[in-house]
């Protein structure tokens, strides 16, 4: 929401949107089988993601006190509140608002030894292509990126810039973990583009 003063309206809406949220996915969540295609690494590490397969791989993620990067942007607070009573300990920023200062607080989050994870062609896209965010985080570092994806046996494809994806009821998540990528600098996004899509899911037709 920025730095803006919300009305008490504003701040009732969030919250009951937030925890409908949270609802929602763990309602789905819970139904979904988790399989693992690679480890893990331990932090500190950045992980890079589509923003199309967030909701799979929050599910997978959750519980591990990894600090997501999220936008400032109307929305991301409902997502910061989401995220957070599901383990997670948010970073506020994008690469289109609060970048700067997100980066900071990334930097400081991997000096201290947590995972930080990024949507890298969000929030708005363009679709499949990374910005150098989570580059300039872990060469700030000298830290690996790791590329994750995941593919859903059975899932709903919105028609959002993202397809974003929603994996079907008892649908089988397969998460992906890419090799790590070393010694990468904010102009090797070409490089993390193909690692990601050697991961992710495959586009589909539109749901």
């Amino acid at each position: 929401m920025g730095e803006r003063a919300v009305g008490p309206g504003r701040r009732l809406k969030v919250v009951l949107a937030s925890l409908l949220g949270e609802l929602l996915v763990r309602m789905l969540g819970i139904t979904w089988r988790v399989r693992w295609d690679g480890r893990l690494p331990d932090g500190p590490v950045v992980l890079a993601m589509w923003h199309g397969e967030l909701l799979p791989l929050v599910w997978a993620l959750r519980g591990r006190g990894i600090a997501p990067l999220v936008s400032t942007h109307a929305d991301g607070e409902v997502i910061a509140r989401i995220v957070q009573r599901l383990g997670f300990a948010p970073i506020r920023g994008s690469s289109s608002r609060g970048g700067a200062r997100a980066l900071i607080e990334a930097s400081r989050r991997l000096e201290a030894g947590a995972t930080v994870a990024c949507t890298t062609d969000g929030p708005r896209g363009p679709r499949r292509h990374s910005a150098p965010g989570a580059l300039a985080a872990a060469a700030r570092g000298g830290l690996d990126v790791v590329p994750m994806g995941a593919t859903s046996s059975r899932a709903w494809r919105f028609r959002s810039w993202d397809r974003f994806v929603v994996p079907q009821p008892f649908a089988v998540i397969t998460v992906r973990c890419g090799a790590p990528l070393r010694n990468v600098g904010t102009g090797d996004t070409a490089q993390l583009d193909a690692a990601l899509l050697a991961v992710s899911e495959p586009d589909g037709p539109d749901a």
